[in-house]
């Protein structure tokens, strides 16, 4: 991050970085610092139209989910607006198996705000180019997960979303998916 960040941007990085930092976490194919991640997403959502609170979420989106941090730390932190779109980005269904929690965190997010959908489209942007690199037997099952998910999510920037598919699609054509398994 070379350009100058609002506060808020800055005390988000300052705080996710410490907190995936604080407990080790590690990309999980190339051993990066975690935060590398979240900075990737948040850029891509700094691409779009956008607001300080939709930055310091994309960066903080993984906090609940992956570390000791909650809602309330988040709320006391950066406010009420961007603990509101961290748990919109945080898996909430954790019942029954991969397929069953897939397909109602999907339904899940057809529901949520646009601008949480817009991050959204971001983080399944940079997870997209490491899956489908680093894992191409996992690909097969992420790449049938998100083009359902895509088929819910209508409701985020326009431009993330196109891109978002395109690169779901040719992957799931580079890997030999067929169309019928792609869930679109």
């Amino acid at each position: 991050m070379t350009k100058a960040r609002s506060g808020m941007v800055a005390r988000a990085l300052a705080f996710a970085t410490n907190a995936h930092g604080s407990i080790g976490h590690k990309r999980k194919y190339t051993n990066e610092p975690y935060i590398d991640h979240p900075v990737e997403v948040m850029q891509i959502v700094e691409s779009v139209a956008h607001t300080e609170e939709m930055l310091a979420a994309a960066l903080l989106h993984d906090t609940i989910e992956d570390t000791p941090v909650t809602r309330e730390e988040i709320e006391a932190q950066f406010g009420r607006d961007v603990a509101a779109l961290v748990m919109e980005l945080t898996d909430q269904c954790h019942e029954g198996n991969r397929a069953t929690r897939k397909a109602a965190e999907a339904e899940r997010l057809a529901l949520i705000s646009p601008e949480a959908q817009t991050i959204k489209l971001a983080d399944l942007i940079s997870n997209t180019h490491s899956i489908v690199a680093h894992d191409p037997d996992f690909s097969r099952v992420y790449l049938r997960e998100k083009a359902h998910v895509l088929s819910r999510m209508r409701a985020g920037d326009p431009g993330l979303y196109a891109l978002a598919s395109s690169l779901v699609r040719e992957a799931s054509v580079t890997i030999g998916l067929e169309p019928e398994q792609r869930s679109d």
